[in-house]
């Protein structure tokens, strides 16, 4: 997410009418900006010479004129017309040189182009007219090449990054890299789907991202620059380039250049907007998780990612194979808000957003109940952590649940858990899962397994296994196993004498079995 350099596009900005101003040959001019003076920043597209006292008709905009007058003197309704005509073709400036013709600034072109807005300047002494033309066509015509190179390398770089099958993220990485400044893909309800660039310049824009996106709108001030996202005769997204300081020309080809991109990715991978809610959903959970952001940190993305989080009671679920859009189906037919996002382990993280005034425990049962209807299976089992009503306590939350859910992964076929399973229903299988990694469990569980641990112990070990999570129940073991009573009776006595135990001893059983508790907690 972070970016290393900052290229702002060409190195050759766009010229404006104060910066030709400023140039050498034009300040040996003396100029004097007599009319319009707060629009010099207006960009120049071209350069006249023209004496027509209708130049207007013969611009297309953008263009700064320079003329003598010689055709407007004396008559001051063609001097006012003139004026009007380069409002109307919207002309960046007018440049008057005196002489002959206008001695002193006329005050009708003055006010007019005042009136208008139009800039308007005067040189005091004679200026050959040849020399800032040519160096300024020359200027304009060096930074449109470096546009059209710029162009084709951030086009030759994300499309090499499409070939070679890059995720969104990195494409984006590559936007971010070229603009120097945050980008952010929506929807087009304004939900984040993915950003890009510094993470505090992101977290920055993100922390009011709602407000923000919409003030911003269609326009591109302070460098806020958007292009729409559209393929087949569909608009399903924007991506935003965040306070560009390059300038506003360049900023838009990058913006149109990477949305053309992220269309081409979208259509080539065959992935949806919702695919991209995913992922960003994913990476959010992900970092909940993990713990290596602070919660505090990934607030502006929960917010921008369009989950509800002021006065809010956060429920922390996590459901083992489940599908995610299962998951967001059910989530959206219940009209709960919440994230959706799968984590390792084929686990898939539900993060319920509640009011205050609801009743967690009953709407994580009632969406549980839903899941197994939809899912046409009455195993399925969500593992639930207590919920928080403090967004800082919400990784942990997370962990617990993840937790549960892993303590539950390799009993639930044998075990009779209820839909929504909490801490509480793990019992002594939840302790061995937190302590699995300590050496002292692990050699506990070789040294009391150490006989079934290897070649046909295996198939004594599974069933080991499901007759202690049964509570020893003999019937209910040769039942899963589909073997005869006297058949599992000659395995247990197999697997006493290859562990040197007595399973009838409520000791060495418990021992054993919380050996194979610690061995099955340290596979998974």
């Amino acid at each position: 997410m972070t970016t290393t350099s900052k290229t702002w596009g060409p190195t050759e900005p766009a010229l404006s009418v104060r910066q030709v101003l400023g140039l050498e040959r034009v300040l040996a001019g003396e100029p004097e900006v007599v009319a319009g003076a707060s629009q010099l920043d207006r960009a120049v597209r071209w350069v006249h010479v023209a004496e027509a006292a209708d130049v207007g008709v013969m611009l297309s905009g953008g263009e700064m004129v320079l003329t003598t007058g010689v055709l407007l003197a004396g008559d001051e309704g063609a001097q006012a017309e003139y004026i009007q005509s380069l409002h109307r073709a919207e002309a960046a400036a007018v440049v008057l040189g005196l002489g002959r013709a206008f001695p002193a600034p006329p005050d009708v072109m003055r006010r007019a182009a005042e009136r208008c807005g139009l800039p308007m300047v005067v040189l005091h002494r004679p200026f050959p007219f040849a020399e800032l033309t040519e160096e300024v066509q020359s200027r304009l015509v060096r930074r449109k090449f470096a546009a059209v190179s710029f162009s084709e390398s951030v086009r030759t770089a994300l499309t090499g990054l499409i070939t070679a099958d890059a995720p969104l993220q990195r494409l984006l990485d590559e936007v971010a890299q070229h603009s120097g400044c945050p980008v952010v893909v929506t929807n087009l309800a304004h939900r984040v789907l993915a950003t890009a660039g510094e993470r505090p310049a992101v977290d920055d824009v993100l922390r009011d991202w709602e407000r923000i996106a919409r003030q911003a709108g269609g326009n591109e001030v302070d460098g806020w620059i958007r292009a729409e996202l559209a393929g087949r005769g569909e608009r399903w997204g924007r991506i935003t380039l965040c306070g560009y300081r390059g300038d506003t020309a360049t900023g838009r080809l990058l913006a149109d250049r990477a949305a053309e991109a992220l269309v081409l990715h979208r259509m080539l991978g065959g992935n949806s907007a919702h695919t991209w809610e995913e992922q960003s959903a994913q990476s959010l959970l992900t970092d909940l998780v993990s713990g290596v952001v602070p919660a505090r940190q990934l607030l502006p993305r929960a917010r921008a990612a369009g989950l509800p989080v002021n006065r809010r009671t956060f429920v922390p679920l996590v459901v083992r194979d489940g599908e995610p859009d299962q998951l967001d189906r059910v989530l959206r037919m219940l009209g709960m808000p919440g994230l959706v996002a799968e984590l390792a382990d084929s686990a898939v993280a539900v993060l319920l957003s509640l009011a205050r005034d609801q009743d967690a425990t009953a709407l994580a049962a009632h969406f549980a109940a839903r899941l197994r209807t939809e899912s046409g299976s009455s195993k399925a089992v969500v593992a639930a952590a207590d919920e928080r009503t403090v967004w800082d306590d919400v990784p942990a939350g997370l962990r617990e649940a993840q937790h549960v859910a892993d303590a539950v992964a390799d009993s639930s076929a044998v075990l009779d858990l209820p839909a929504v399973v909490r801490l509480k229903d793990v019992h002594l299988r939840g302790l061995i899962r937190l302590l699995r990694d300590d050496p002292h469990v692990q050699s506990f569980a070789e040294r009391e397994l150490d006989g079934l641990l290897c070649g046909a112990g295996e198939d004594l070990l599974a069933v080991l296994r499901t007759y202690l999570a049964t509570g020893r129940n003999k019937s209910r073991t040769a039942q899963l196993h589909h073997v005869s009573r006297p058949a599992l009776y000659r395995r247990l006595e197999a697997i006493q004498g290859r562990l040197g135990v007595d399973l009838d001893d409520f000791e060495q059983a418990a021992s054993v079995h919380i050996a194979l508790l610690a061995h099955d907690a340290q596979q998974g």
